[in-house]
């Protein structure tokens, strides 16, 4: 079903990071030692020197000499690159630092609050509420409206609604996929912007010592 993207009369800023993608040796993909079968590498050396393009006998000779393994690291370049270094060990710091990436990964859901359109705004807080505990977790939030009968005739209702919620919750959030109709079904998802939970905790202090201080006063 073709999906039509709705412009909106309110400012949307919405924030692309690019993540850069480090290029390393894969620990399944690369051959050691007598398994490089090219008649000269560019090699680097035990000490990390560059020792230049030598024949592939020498440079297994100066691996062996040096007590380590002849790597190949860069295989498709001209003539291959090749590294001396301990494998083994070169291969646990591999899988360490693979489970350190896995542990720092963080698993982002999407949640979703379901709206009508001009939903009333009693209801709609609560609503509102729920996806400002998802933002402030990390996870991003999907809200939708489903339109029912004559409803879809007046796209202008719900847009109104998504933009009050996007305003509402514009001090946590970013537009990440603008106002969309699919169908019946008006879409837009919010990501969360860098908001700790220990910030939220501040401010919601911060607004107790006010209180508290006006209720001094009085």
């Amino acid at each position: 079903m073709q999906t039509t993207f709705i412009r909106l009369n309110w400012r949307i800023s919405i924030d692309i990071k690019d993540k850069n993608k480090e290029s390393a040796i894969s620990t399944t993909n690369f051959r050691v030692n007598e398994a490089i079968r090219v008649p000269e590498v560019r090699l680097i050396g035990p000490n990390n020197e560059n020792v230049g393009v030598v024949p592939i006998d020498q440079a297994l000779r100066i691996a062996r000499d040096a007590e380590k393994d002849l790597v190949e690291v860069a295989p498709t370049a001209t003539p291959p690159v090749c590294r001396v270094m301990d494998v083994g060990k070169f291969l646990y710091e591999r899988e360490k630092k693979e489970r350190e990436a896995r542990k720092a990964q963080t698993k982002i859901e999407v949640k979703e609050i379901r709206l009508r359109p001009k939903t009333n705004e009693h209801h709609r807080g609560f609503k509102t509420r729920d996806a400002r505990r998802w933002l402030l977790d990390g996870n991003k939030v999907r809200v939708t409206i489903r339109f029912r009968g004559r409803e879809i005739t007046y796209p202008e209702l719900a847009l109104e609604d998504l933009k009050e919620v996007a305003e509402e919750l514009a001090d946590i959030s970013t537009i990440e996929q603008v106002p969309s109709m699919e169908g019946r079904v008006m879409t837009m998802v919010l990501a969360p912007t860098k908001v700790s939970k220990k910030s939220k905790g501040e401010s919601t202090s911060s607004k107790s010592g006010e209180a508290e201080k006006k209720s001094e006063k009085a």
